[in-house]
């Protein structure tokens, strides 16, 4: 099948350019000025639009069990509402499996929960949620099944000590693996958060005066050095919110250590005033939502290179689960936001619209640089003869406004309700097939496969 998308602007990570694409089963085969049209071919015009690489969320959490709840989007309807926000690939962070399971058992179980459901194509990032030989010697195994990138967390149940982290960096950096990071001081937490419940403060504001930014940055420079200690281990920051750990992240890149930091539109985006407000629970996530303050702090970090990737963190508890579970008490409501959808469009219309980024750079961001860092890279991240055919279309001339009620994942609230976007996905093409069109769902469930992802090679990236 052949199809002709024409008289667009092709936005890639270097460059733009008037041009036309033809994709050939599902595959990017020529980008050329005037492609005569094939026989049978079906032709999308893109005429003032922008033509660019399908989206990349290296962060999303589907179908998770998180023990007091499992989060409401599986692969089905996380990966459709991807789709319809023009993002065609996601990595998600598999959730924990019981006590003492080896590296597989959840690797099987998320390719029991994506086989077949999922729209468009996926990986999974490999979990470590305790420290012995027999875990160490697991992933290599991995490594070569396509994961080819393993979360660490220093808080929560399955945390880490630093003697567990610095084998886990030094064995997953000879395996050809990227170590990423939930950076939080979790001695930190446990003491605020009791002295909180104590004093009977228990309102959603007190979950973001639990696990302030201090408790944030000092988990990220102590990964920092750690992974410095460990061979100078590739190390990656997830969902970072605030300024002085993007400071120390600087220093680090100063020093040429390979380390690479993601932030998520919610920290660009909303601040912790949210938290005051009555349905508050709505907005309840780790790391929390910050003072309005750090979205420059942020900004800057995303227009000059600091920052090199934005995902979303997707992990969607309905608001009347978060109150029935709580009973307004932050300490027991689920963590996470939907976000899955509005992802690009948020970043282009504050970010591209508002001249903040460059339409180049908003591409490096969203596709192109996390291609390169989960090892998709030269399949997925640019409009190019050769990749797959994962595209979105843009128009920067309409608007939309952010109504839960017109999304595609399965929550019953948007953070971002009511705001207004400048631009319009008008279509997403996942290898060549239409699943998003002018405002409708046209994909399939199962038409998305299982990436094996490259091995991480730290040579590919100058530090």
């Amino acid at each position: 099948m052949k199809v002709l998308i024409k008289n667009g602007c092709v936005v890639n990570a270097d460059s733009q350019v008037m041009a036309d694409v033809l994709v050939s089963d599902g595959i990017i085969e020529q980008l050329a000025i005037n492609i005569p049209l094939p026989d049978g071919c079906e032709v999308i015009d893109a005429q003032g639009c922008y033509v660019m690489p399908g989206g990349i969320d290296v962060h999303t959490h589907f179908n998770i069990d998180v023990g007091i709840a499992r989060s409401c989007d599986d692969f089905f309807t996380g990966t459709r509402a991807a789709a319809c926000g023009g993002t065609t690939t996601i990595i998600d962070h598999m959730g924990f499996g019981p006590a003492g399971c080896n590296l597989h058992h959840q690797l099987e179980v998320y390719h029991g929960y994506a086989r077949g459901k999922a729209v468009i194509d996926y990986s999974f990032h490999g979990v470590i949620q305790h420290i012995d030989d027999a875990i160490l010697d697991e992933i290599p195994s991995l490594v070569d099944e396509g994961i080819s990138s393993f979360k660490l967390y220093l808080t929560y149940l399955y945390k880490l000590n630093d003697s567990e982290v610095l084998r886990a960096l030094q064995r997953l950096n000879d395996a050809g693996a990227l170590t990423t990071v939930h950076p939080e001081n979790d001695a930190v937490i446990t003491q605020r958060r009791a002295d909180y419940l104590a004093a009977g403060l228990t309102a959603p504001l007190y979950h973001a005066r639990s696990r302030p930014s201090e408790c944030e940055a000092e988990a990220v420079a102590r990964m920092i050095n750690l992974a410095r200690l460990s061979g100078n281990a590739p190390l990656y920051i997830v969902h970072l919110s605030n300024g002085l750990g993007l400071d120390y992240l600087r220093l680090a890149k100063a020093r040429h250590q390979p380390v690479w930091v993601e932030t998520c539109p919610q920290y660009l985006l909303l601040d912790e005033r949210l938290y005051l407000r009555e349905d508050g629970l709505k907005f309840i996530l780790s790391p929390p939502l910050r003072e309005a303050s750090e979205q420059d702090a942020l900004w800057c970090g995303v227009h000059d290179g600091s920052i090199d990737v934005v995902a979303t963190d997707h992990c969607t508890f309905p608001y009347q689960q978060r109150l029935a579970l709580s009973g307004g008490d932050f300490s027991r409501c689920p963590n996470g936001l939907p976000g899955v959808e509005n992802r690009l469009l948020l970043l282009f219309s504050a970010g591209v619209m508002s001249g903040r980024i460059s339409p180049e750079r908003f591409v490096s961001l969203t596709s192109t640089l996390p291609a390169k860092l989960f090892g998709l890279w030269p399949r997925k991240g640019s409009i190019a003869p050769g990749f797959d055919a994962d595209v979105v279309i843009i128009d920067p001339k309409a608007s939309t406004t952010i109504h839960h009620s017109e999304l595609h994942d399965n929550a019953d609230y948007s953070p971002y309700e009511g705001r207004v976007c400048q631009g319009q996905i008008r279509h997403t093409l996942s290898r060549g097939k239409t699943v998003w069109s002018q405002g409708k769902f046209v994909g399939t469930a199962g038409h998305g496969r299982f990436i094996r992802r490259q091995p991480f090679d730290c040579k590919t990236f100058n530090h």
